[in-house]
């Protein structure tokens, strides 16, 4: 229970009807979700207007609503609070209600295109592992210590994201670890989020279905930062051009890492293969599990930020060589009787999928095939498919055009865009097997030994959506059971 008028502060308000000291029972911007005494937020989005239930919230009991305009009839006993835009609004309000929980922790944001869920892992697991307890909010799951929830998006609306923090307090969580997307940013999910740092990892081609072109994708990137206090840090990659961009404007204190240029923290690839890698960072020599370049981005990254919140630099190297990959992040696995290697990672944007193909290309010995299995995403960036098959015809031996998740697109015109971007020259090397399933069983039966199979682009997912509907799919535990077919 919440008096309204303490939820509001820090609202921008043009106009209030009614009475502000009434005492509410919860906050929604779900109308379906209303009951009795509730506060109903009117949210605009991409495919239907709040404004249209709030007629629904007042015939469930909604005591207030905030919208960004007052409807003509309004009812007798209910507040109607007008703001310039209720995005905004419910990340205040929310974190009002739940009395602020992110000033009760170190809570640090990590954005970027590619890394953010393996870096925000990684440093939940390190700073459990030195003995803190942690949350984690990432695409992946979501931690409150050691409590594991569901996660249903990679930055939460504003009320999820205050409502785990809350039980973050409550559970003496010290320091939370979040992945911070451009469309939270976007719509001010973490506008009333107090953090102690923020990362940005790197920027390349993604979301430009959301986002109008690269520069507002950059932009809405760089508020981020903008919006960070002073007490906070910004720890940026030096080696992206975009990273000084993102400190342009930003009061945080400024940090950057780098592997190629200079930098407050350098690391240096000693070597590289499937085993790991071994690391030289700050003079200090580090062996790690986690395999390929961009991995050692990633690992400098957490480096960074453990130092700049205050660990022992020999406890943190000392954990990092401890660290696994993180679910659906370059995972691989090794058939017993012809040593077939298969690999299943995220990589669903074209820099992501060069990364990890180039990555496996510099350990390989070429006495070995590399297979790609690869699709894209249906009502998502179409932009980026041609892309994404000109990348993995250039870099593969063979490739498997498949379905990913095609949403409510029809598979095969996604396939056909994917093909458009595979050069003539490498025509021969491409073939299309539309069920994902039958796409791996056909790289593994196409395998020779010591070949290397990549399945690209849904990693750490377990369901196909398909048609509104998801449908049970795990890339890992396909390939893993048509690998020990083949060792029969």
């Amino acid at each position: 229970m919440s008096v309204l008028k303490d939820i509001l502060y820090k609202v921008n308000m043009k106009a209030v009807t009614g009475d502000t000291g009434v005492t509410v029972n919860d906050i929604h911007f779900d109308s379906r979700k209303v009951k009795l005494n509730d506060v109903f937020v009117a949210i605009r989005g991409s495919i239907s207007d709040g404004h249209d239930f709030i007629k629904n919230a007042e015939n469930q009991g909604a005591l207030a609503i905030v919208c960004e305009e007052i409807p003509k009839e309004t009812i007798n006993g209910v507040t109607y609070i007008e703001v310039e835009d209720t995005k905004k609004a419910l990340a205040y309000i929310s974190a009002n209600y739940y009395d602020n929980p992110s000033e009760k922790l170190k809570l640090v944001g990590v954005t970027g295109t590619n890394g953010k869920t393996t870096i925000a892992t990684l440093l939940y697991d390190l700073f459990t592992k030195a003995g803190y307890k942690c949350g984690l909010l990432s695409t992946v799951k979501v931690m409150v210590g050691s409590e594991e929830h569901t996660a249903i998006r990679t930055t939460p609306d504003s009320i999820t994201i205050n409502s785990y923090l809350k039980d973050m307090n409550d559970a003496g969580v010290e320091f939370c670890f979040m992945e911070v997307s451009s469309h939270g940013i976007d719509q001010h999910r973490t506008t009333a989020l107090k953090f102690k740092g923020g990362i940005f990892t790197n920027l390349s081609h993604d979301h430009l279905d959301y986002h109008k072109d690269f520069a507002e994708y950059r932009d809405v990137k760089k508020r981020f930062f903008d919006e960070l206090p002073s007490s906070a840090f910004a720890l940026t990659n030096a080696d992206d051009k975009n990273g000084a961009v993102m400190l342009q404007n930003t009061k945080a204190k400024k940090y950057t890492y780098a592997l190629k240029s200079y930098a407050d923290y350098k690391a240096q690839i000693l070597e590289n293969n499937f085993t790991g890698l071994l690391l030289k960072i700050d003079e200090q020599e580090l062996w790690t599990r986690l395999i390929g370049n961009f991995n050692a981005y990633n690992i400098l990254a957490i480096y960074a930020a453990a130092d700049l919140l205050g660990l022992q630099t020999l406890e943190i190297l000392r954990i990092i060589s401890e660290l696994n990959s993180v679910s659906g992040r370059f995972q691989y696995v090794i058939s017993k009787k012809e040593k077939i290697t298969a690999i299943v990672d995220y990589a669903h944007t074209p820099d992501a999928l060069k990364n990890v193909l180039e990555t496996i290309n510099s350990i390989r010995t070429k006495n070995e095939e590399l297979i790609t299995v690869v699709g894209c995403g249906g009502d998502r960036d179409a932009t980026k498919r041609p892309k994404m098959g000109h990348i993995a015809s250039a870099l593969s031996s063979k490739v498997i055009f498949t379905s990913d998740n095609p949403r409510t697109e029809d598979p095969e015109k996604i396939i056909a865009d994917v093909e458009a971007g595979v050069e003539p020259q490498n025509f021969k090397k491409t073939m299309s097997v539309t069920n994902r399933k039958q796409a791996i069983k056909t790289a593994c039966q196409m395998a020779g030994p010591n070949d290397i199979i990549l399945i690209a682009g849904k990693g750490h997912e377990t369901y196909q959506e398909v048609n509104g509907e998801r449908i049970d799919f795990d890339d890992l535990k396909i390939v893993n059971e048509f690998l020990k077919q083949l060792d029969k």
